[in-house]
């Protein structure tokens, strides 16, 4: 069996546990988050990155430092994952959805402005499959509309727009670090923050509502309850796998990079003959091999394409139902506009094994039973 995923290891995870259980703090804020945290702001050219237990906590966070309250309406594809919306219905906030792009998967942004009301607080581009949305569109909108923006960025660590690290350009970004994700710390993510008068107040949300960061900087002499927070800290368990990752993330993401374009190669003959579409990466954007992803016909299509490699020991996956026909989305969300891709793109999506040390014979084992399927 090809699985769809398996989580990176790298080799030096269980030596730098080993290194945190031997220092005796294991909670959060140690030795290894705050390397974490260093090589993410060296590295993305962030102002401050704070190591979170998700990149569900890290949206969470950037929805309390917003000020999201009851009654505003926050705008974002349909087509992500439930956190996307979550972090902002708990502050009860409306969901506002609007259509997708068909190349890119993403937030069409010419059609954000139209979804603006009074009661829009902030605009969160999901930069699918690592793939960056137009983010100068969305900037120069929410610039003239003093609009916040917050980046889902889960799937786009060391991914860029124009030169720039997705999750540095909103006024806060959110990375994944799930084992699903390049990099892994098994459950776990950051926040981005771009401006520094920001910085104080985040410390504050991650540390349960206490300026705790302070009292251990030594610039107060006792810390105490100053907000509305909670315990986003995660483990130096978790911290230590992901900072072995960290250090090795140019071999990662060239490993990945190489087997996102031996899939290409391979599958671009069945994309010449019109039997598959393969994902388009915009000029100005630089991927990260998050994933690879064909398009079938249509949804029966795709089904019958899913069962036949399962047949042939290979899991493949399609991916999210659009939040605005789930329960929940018509509960805390509506569509502005029509659905004209949402829907139709989501169905015919589908996602193939993808992750670190994947075999190039299993990548042409995959795309033969991929053209066999075809007749090709």
């Amino acid at each position: 069996m090809i699985p769809f995923n398996i989580p990176p290891y790298v080799g030096k995870e269980e030596e730098y546990i080993k290194e945190a259980i031997a220092s005796k703090k294991i909670c959060g804020d140690g030795a290894f988050t705050k390397k974490c945290n260093a090589f993410l702001e060296e590295y993305t050219g962030t102002t401050k990155a704070l190591l979170t237990t998700s990149c569900t906590h890290a949206t969470e966070m950037a929805a309390i430092l917003a000020d999201i309250q009851p009654g505003d309406e926050v705008i974002m594809p349909s087509y992500t994952f439930v956190s996307t919306a979550d972090a902002f219905v708990l502050r009860g906030a409306k969901a506002v959805f609007v259509d997708i792009r068909p190349d890119t998967m993403n937030i069409d942004e010419n059609l954000i402005e139209d979804a603006i009301t009074e009661k829009t607080k902030a605009i969160v581009p999901v930069h699918y499959a690592g793939v960056a949305c137009e983010m100068d569109k969305i900037m120069e909108i929410a610039k003239r509309h003093n609009l916040l923006v917050i980046e889902d960025a889960a799937q786009g660590v060391d991914s860029k727009y124009k030169g720039k690290s997705l999750g540095t350009m909103g006024d806060y970004g959110c990375f994944s670090f799930h084992e699903t994700k390049n990099l892994s710390m098994g459950e776990g993510g950051a926040l981005l923050i771009r401006d520094q008068k920001n910085v104080e107040r985040a410390e504050i949300v991650r540390e349960k509502g206490t300026n705790r960061a302070k009292f251990f900087r030594g610039q107060i002499d006792k810390y105490t309850w100053v907000d509305a927070g909670s315990s986003y800290l995660p483990s130096e368990l978790n911290a230590a796998y992901l900072y072995a990752q960290l250090e090795n993330i140019h071999e990662i993401q060239n490993n990945r990079m190489n087997s996102w374009n031996y899939y290409y190669e391979l599958l671009s003959p069945l994309a010449q003959q019109g039997k598959i579409e393969l994902p388009v990466i915009p000029e100005g954007c630089e991927h990260n091999a998050h994933m690879f992803y064909i398009k079938a016909k249509d949804l029966e299509e795709r089904t019958a394409l899913s069962a036949f490699l399962k047949e042939n020991d290979i899991t493949a996956s399609f991916h999210y139902i659009p939040l605005h026909s789930a329960p929940a989305g018509e509960k805390f969300g509506r569509f502005h506009g029509e659905d004209v891709y949402t829907t139709k793109e989501s169905e015919r999506l589908l996602r193939m094994p993808m992750y670190y040390g994947l075999k190039k014979e299993e990548i042409e084992y995959v795309c033969d039973k991929v053209k066999a399927f075809y007749n090709c």
